[in-house]
């Protein structure tokens, strides 16, 4: 975790942009994570530099290049602010646009960067924080970027960009992601899926980093995302960046589109949030897409896509809102016998309607699912979260009641213990048969019982008797209240 005091110092950097005339909390991660690479472009120099003069050889593709030296974050830094405003927005946001690349993926995204800090004195302070932050510690820095991000949130803007954070983990934590791996996110946004799988990997499986040919892995072909908003790419690098993971493949892609082809069958590992407000037409849909399933609502059309991207044996764990779970049309009910029957449905865990307050109440559910073109679905398991440990309202306060490690727990169980459950219980299978009977639905309430109290009630007459000798109480009362007035 960060500490209090750098979180004052990014409230108040956070502040003054705002105050400065820049109040779309985009633009300000935006401008931030431009300064964060010009940074890291110096760390690299910095580092050949030591390794030249230690092996007598000299710098291999140099980032900068004699008589670059002003371009430098160790060089504008210290310049006086209006010296300094000048160099960055002249001389190093048009190095940066120009930039062919350093091996990474990054470069590619700063190739329309625009410098909109609007004064002097707000460069220098976000300079001088910015260098106050250790660069060299992962966890420090992803700490630092995600605090950022949860701003984005937080100002009421492009919230529909942020999974919560602990709905992300679960996500995670139920698909287990290995060292050989091949994870992707096709709506990726700021790339939370990707960072927290890149996590779980690097602490459940340390071999990541000693190993050189699964290190290579990890770094360089382990995680994909894509995403058609190059803000979001951006932000979405940088944020696996600081989270240790060097050479990504976050590219631009409109993943629906009938321009997007490929890849079929690339991924073993499928993590997403896809958008699900909206539909498309059918002219620039994926035809592809279009033979799976004949639609326009971009939720079904993204599940098309999963099954497509994962190789066979590959799982997926991806948010759907409720209609894809009961829709009646025929492209919803061709979808779930295609994860049903074609495919194996793992389980359905239904969401509170309160997970994505205060930007949408929508009530939404995860499907995990894996690809084996040849079924396997014997049972589904469903569990009906009632509580993530925060409360269901739009102020999203911590609260005692979580039921996320139960879920965690159960998944563990759910081939065995789990399938003697009853469903009167928070979680229970259901065999395929009965998914099969009642047309694919796949809603919780369609299978859960719901065991009603016997509750015994008085005869009526008796209840009627007891009324009359009050009613009587009543009248005599009232007669012993006339006499003392009279």
């Amino acid at each position: 975790m960060i500490t209090g005091e750098l979180k004052s110092k990014i409230d108040r950097i956070w502040d003054a942009f705002w105050s400065g005339g820049i109040s779309n909390p985009l633009e300000v991660i935006e401008q931030i994570t431009y300064l964060l690479f010009i940074r890291r472009l110096d760390d690299l120099q910095t580092l050949a530099e030591k390794k030249s003069n230690r092996t007598g050889r000299p710098i291999e593709n140099p980032v900068f290049q004699s008589g670059q030296a002003e371009l430098r974050w160790s060089h504008f830094k210290d310049l006086e602010p209006g010296v300094m405003y000048k160099v960055v927005g002249e001389q190093v946001f048009p190095y940066l646009r120009q930039l062919g690349g350093d091996g990474s993926t990054y470069s590619e995204h700063m190739k329309d960067a625009r410098f909109t800090i609007p004064t002097p004195a707000l460069l220098s302070r976000v300079v001088d924080m910015l260098d106050d932050v250790p660069m060299q510690d992962r966890d420090t820095n992803g700490d630092l970027y995600e605090y950022m991000l949860s701003k984005i949130a937080s100002a009421g803007q492009n919230g529909q960009f942020r999974t919560p954070r602990h709905i992300i983990q679960l996500m995670v934590d139920l698909t287990a992601p290995g060292p050989t791996d091949q994870i992707c996110d096709p709506a990726c946004g700021t790339a939370g899926f990707l960072v927290a799988s890149s996590e779980y990997v690097r602490t459940q499986h340390p071999s990541v980093m000693t190993d050189e040919q699964q290190r290579q892995h990890y770094h360089r072909s382990m995680f994909h995302g894509y995403d058609f908003d190059s803000t979001m790419l951006r932000i979405g690098s940088m944020n696996m960046l600081l989270h240790g993971v060097e050479s990504p493949d976050i590219r631009y892609r409109d993943s629906l589109s009938e321009g997007a082809a490929g890849e079929e069958g690339l991924y073993s590992l499928i993590l997403a949030n896809p958008p699900f407000a909206g539909s498309l037409d059918y002219e620039s849909t994926s035809k592809d897409l279009q033979r799976v399933v004949k639609t326009k609502k971009t939720e079904l059309l993204f599940l098309a896509l999963f099954l497509r991207l994962l190789k066979p044996g590959g799982r997926a764990a991806v948010i759907v809102p409720d209609g894809v779970l009961f829709g009646s049309s025929k492209a919803h009910k061709d979808l779930r016998r295609i994860l049903v029957e074609d495919q194996k449905l793992d389980a359905v865990v239904k969401l509170p309607s309160g997970v994505f307050r205060p930007y949408a109440g929508v009530s939404t559910a995860i499907l995990f699912f894996t690809k084996t073109n040849s079924g396997g679905t014997d049972h589904v398991w469903f569990y009906d979260v009632q509580a993530d440990g925060f409360s269901l309202d739009d102020k999203r306060t911590p609260v005692a009641a979580n039921d996320l490690p139960d879920v965690l727990a159960r998944w563990a169980q759910r081939d065995r213990e789990e399938r003697d459950r009853p469903r009167t219980e928070q979680s229970f299978c259901v065999q395929k048969e009965d998914i099969v009977g009642q047309g694919y639905d796949l809603s919780l309430n369609r299978y859960k019982q719901v065991v009603h109290d016997e509750v015994e009630h008085r005869p009526p007459l008796e209840i009627i008797a007891d009324l009359e000798e009050l009613d009587g109480e009543i009248q005599r009362g009232l007669a012993d209240l006339k006499g003392m007035l009279s």
